[in-house]
């Protein structure tokens, strides 16, 4: 699904028509979330936010998960997997596909152990059975069955927090205020285009951050791109090319999380070749492409580059002093 233009921001009568139901949601997730969690032997920190669709969470738990490793800590990534048919706990392995375990899934085993699972308890148990240390969730902050050491809230910094209301009035899975209490600290990617650090409390640290090209993004200066893409906010992955210095000679965008078929790809790629344009797009989507058509495409990644990245490692401090305490 694509998400509503009125949840962006603006006025109109259907957020006002919705709000009955926003209430509902509302106090339908504060009760949820007023149920303890079980407590984990080792330390988790929780890379969730407050809106419906992507904000950035993935990015920022491949990095703060390198962080842990080259501490010599052993941090295993737990997620959902949403868009995949699989519940869980499974460690995700090199048999499995986006349909299986959603493509965030896949980009986080890349980098490290990975266990998918819809209750986060339990694949918390199976992470700490397969030998984790630490376990870093990809989303998670209005799950309340794994007890978290460290909530960070993730905030895209070009889409904010919509026009603030909660589902189906807006993008938020729960007023702002419920999701920076749990939270340790926010994290802002990108430049502050919405007013979002606005709605926080002044007491909640905020780390700010902005997404870099990964190093592929250079071959592509000065050449003519078919850009592709169904994540949740396309318009910062055609940024990123232009950025790059890429030729924007055309651009597609899919619903968050697009399973790709063959009669797709055959379109994209005749419409790129149409143009003379390399076919470009995103790790995530590239693990959604069938495999028959994924040697004509190419991929770009980004990076996250901190401001004061003292200010992480001040944060992970805490979790590696719980690493390091008796059992």
């Amino acid at each position: 699904m694509r998400a509503p233009d009125f949840w962006s921001g603006g006025g109109g009568v259907l957020p006002l028509l919705l709000s009955p139901i926003a209430a509902l949601y509302a106090r339908s997730t504060a009760r949820r979330m007023a149920r303890p969690g079980w407590k984990a032997s080792v330390p988790v920190l929780c890379c969730g936010n407050a809106t419906a669709g992507g904000a950035g969470k993935t990015t920022v738990a491949l990095d703060l998960g390198k962080r842990l490793a080259d501490r010599n800590i052993a941090a295993h990534f737990l997620l959902r997997g949403y868009g995949g048919r699989v519940k869980g706990p499974l460690v995700v392995g090199p048999g499995h596909d986006s349909r299986d375990v959603g493509d965030e899934a896949l980009l986080l085993a890349a980098a490290g152990p990975t266990v998918v699972s819809a209750d986060r308890a339990a694949g918390a148990r199976l992470a700490i059975e397969q030998g984790a240390q630490a376990i870093v969730m990809d989303d998670g902050l209005q799950n309340p069955t794994l007890e978290k050491d460290l909530s960070l809230l993730v905030i895209d910094g070009s889409s904010g927090f919509g026009n603030g209301r909660v589902i189906p009035s807006g993008p938020l899975r729960e007023p702002v205020a419920a999701a920076a209490a749990r939270s340790h600290a926010a994290i802002l990617v990108g430049e502050d285009e919405c007013g979002a650090l606005a709605m926080l409390p002044p007491t909640l640290p905020v780390l700010r951050a902005r997404l870099t090209q990964g190093p592929e993004a250079a071959t592509l200066s000065g050449r003519p791109v078919y850009a592709f893409c169904g994540i949740a906010n396309p318009r910062k992955f055609f940024a990123t090319l232009q950025e790059a210095g890429a030729v924007l000679a055309g651009r597609q965008s899919y619903a968050d999380h697009y399973p790709y078929d063959s009669g797709d790809m055959r379109e994209i790629l005749a419409e790129a070749e149409a143009l003379r344009a390399t076919p470009v797009t995103t790790p995530k989507d590239f693990v959604r492409i069938p495999p028959a058509f994924r040697s004509r495409v190419t991929t770009v990644s980004v990076r996250l580059e901190w401001e004061a990245p003292a200010q992480v490692e001040a944060l992970l401090d805490t979790l590696v002093a719980r690493v390091a305490e008796p059992a």
